[in-house]
């Protein structure tokens, strides 16, 4: 039976932190199948991703077999000033949903970034400067990813270039402006600074533009610069090795207290701040210890999950990234100005996919409208006002605890509260002038863009 005085909020000390990153691919029997170049349609290995990627973040990439791999000090180091980071069990919510459901979340907030991309912004920027590079590249939706690589690169005195997908930049000038306070240039994209960004702007003129295009010019921008790389804070397997720290405390800190989790949800836009959460109890489930169910969130206007084709595409809109093996919209699909613009991409982590297509985890879409009735549902019975991005892994668990509500079942239900929404007022504002809409595009649109993937 489970410990009755489980507080508010469960704190870890610093030495309980995690001194490695979980590599679920380890224990994956279908590995995600790998990068190909696009040219020839063969897999790419450590020399074809170099002049693009650092190399120690490469051989993280390629690794499928190393179930541990060791944190630096250093980095663990950083990760002090904002580790461990507390679950909550959400005591208020509970009471006034009146239901029988426990609700517990990880919240990752608690920085200045206001999310969780400093993990692996820090361990990114930190092989950067191993290697001896000058600076990085990098491209942001809402300007979480890019505020976090900004205090990373800050930190550890490397430049940092940062290609902000435009809606955001012009809808969230303060989040802009906390990149420039830690030193990194904040380019509007698509831009004229770059060949891709031009021709993407003479194609689709006035374009709000969209992840797709920002990483194309921050790839460019890393390879038309000596001593320079491209970043990126989602998608890519490194990415979600480093988030594992999420899942790892929070299981360290469940298990303190015999709590097992039923449920466990994240909002799913490349897929990190999920791959993270769920990765060590998803561990346990391809071992065969333990059953969960695992349900990612998505905005309904760009559903790559539930309404996607598994298949080969390009990472970007510009075509100039390696194609991945993903659940995807076609790299050519811009998705509407949505407010989570965290979650605006139109291709999901390899690892997750291929884990969805096996049946490890269900996937859910939401409209925005629903999911901001949620956001200030959770602020005024919580306490902290959610990133529209979070709001999306709260709406889901609203749902699934006024579901126990209706059984009697008393589940205990985990999400993810991946970050803060005090840079996204534009979008709460909206909200309550009744401004906001529900953009779900058609499958005339969907399959458009299915059309303009690559044959491989």
């Amino acid at each position: 039976m489970e410990n009755k005085n489980i507080p508010y909020k469960i704190y870890l000390s610093e030495d309980e932190m995690p001194k490695t990153w979980y590599n679920v691919r380890a224990d994956m029997s279908h590995k995600p199948a790998p990068l190909v170049n696009p040219g020839t349609g063969a897999p790419m290995g450590f020399e074809d991703l170099r002049p693009v990627f650092c190399d120690e973040l490469i051989r993280q990439e390629l690794d499928n077999d190393t179930r541990e791999i060791p944190i630096p000090q250093e980095i663990r180091n950083f990760y002090k000033m904002y580790r461990p980071s507390p679950l909550v069990r959400a005591y208020c919510l509970e009471e006034k949903l009146q239901t029988p459901a426990k609700i517990y979340y990880k919240f990752e907030g608690n920085n200045t970034s206001g999310s969780h991309k400093l993990n692996s912004a820090i361990a990114q920027a930190y092989y950067a400067k191993a290697q001896g590079l000058k600076g990085v590249t990098t491209e942001t939706g809402a300007g979480q990813w890019g505020t976090a690589l900004s205090m990373a690169c800050a930190y550890l005195n490397l430049d940092c270039q940062v290609y902000m997908v435009k809606v955001s930049y012009e809808q969230k000038p303060f989040r802009r402006e906390v990149m420039r306070t830690y030193g990194a240039s904040v380019t509007p994209s698509p831009s004229e600074l770059t060949s891709v960004g031009r021709a993407i702007l003479k194609e689709h003129p006035g374009t709000t533009g969209s992840l797709g295009c920002a990483i194309s010019e921050a790839v460019e921008a890393a390879a038309s610069q000596d001593g320079y790389r491209y970043v990126l804070g989602s998608v890519l397997n490194q990415v979600l090795l480093h988030q594992s720290v999420i899942g790892l405390e929070a299981k360290v800190a469940l298990d303190k207290y015999g709590v097992v989790p039923d449920i466990i949800i994240g909002c799913a836009g490349g897929g990190s701040n999920l791959g993270g959460l769920i990765s060590p109890f998803m561990g346990q489930q391809l071992r065969g210890e333990r059953n969960y169910r695992f349900i990612a969130v998505e905005p309904a206007s760009c559903p790559s999950f539930t309404r996607g084709k598994f298949a080969y595409d390009f990472c970007d809109t510009g075509k100039v990234c390696p194609l991945a093996k993903m659940y995807t919209l076609g790299s050519g699909f811009i998705p509407s100005a949505n407010h989570a613009g965290g979650l605006r991409y139109h291709g999901m982590s390899p690892v997750l996919s291929q884990l969805y297509h096996d049946g490890y985890l269900e996937a859910r879409a939401v409209e925005q409208t629903k999911v901001f009735e949620a956001a200030e549902q959770f602020a005024r019975v919580e306490g902290i006002l959610p990133a529209p991005e979070s709001s999306h892994a709260i709406r889901v668990a609203i749902d699934e605890a006024l579901k126990c509500k209706e059984t009697g079942e008393e589940k205990t239900i985990l999400f993810g509260l991946t970050g803060t929404g005090y840079f996204d007022m534009v979008a709460y504002e909206k909200f309550h002038n009744g401004e906001m809409t529900d953009y779900i595009p058609s499958d005339e649109e969907l399959a458009a863009s299915f059309a303009q993937l690559p044959q491989l």
